[in-house]
C-alpha cells in the first residue's frame, strides 16, 4: 500500500497577513480560496496556483512555525517575462541564473523574498 499519494497543502507562518495576502494574491496572482479570520492572531488565508493542486495556507497563528524560514519553488512558462513583471511591480528580484537543479540541469531561474523573508525560486517549467 502507498501510504500517501500527493501533497495537498502546507501551512506557512506570516507576521502581517494583509501584506502577505497582497503579495501572494495580487503580486503573484495566486487565487484566494479561503480567508478565515477570528482576530489578527488567528487568521488563515489559503491560496492556489492556477495549475497546482497544492494549497498554500498563510497563517498568523504560528504554533511552532517561524515566519521567514521556508523555501518555495514556483514554475513559470517564461522566466524572463515573470522576472520583468515582478520587477515592474516593485519586487526586488535577483538576476536570472542557470542550472537551478545543479550543473548541467539547464533550468533557468531567479530568486526573491516574500514580505516575511521566505526564499522564493521562480523557475522555467
Amino acid at each position: 500500500m502507498q501510504v500517501v499519494n500527493k501533497l495537498t497543502m502546507f501551512q506557512m507562518a506570516v507576521n502581517d497577513m494583509p501584506k502577505a495576502k497582497e503579495f501572494y494574491a495580487d503580486t503573484f496572482g495566486l487565487k484566494v480560496v479561503k480567508d478565515y479570520r477570528q482576530d489578527d492572531n488567528n487568521w488563515w488565508v489559503s491560496l492556489n496556483a492556477p495549475e497546482g493542486d497544492v494549497t498554500i495556507t498563510l497563517t498568523t497563528h504560528h504554533q511552532h512555525m517561524k515566519p521567514g524560514v521556508m523555501t518555495l519553488y514556483f514554475a513559470t512558462s517564461d522566466v524572463a517575462s515573470a522576472h520583468k513583471e515582478l520587477g515592474d511591480k516593485g519586487v526586488k528580484v535577483g538576476d536570472i541564473m542557470d542550472d537551478l537543479y545543479g550543473p548541467g540541469s539547464g533550468v533557468k531561474f531567479f530568486q526573491l523574498n516574500d514580505p516575511d523573508g521566505n526564499l522564493i525560486h521562480i523557475a522555467a517549467a
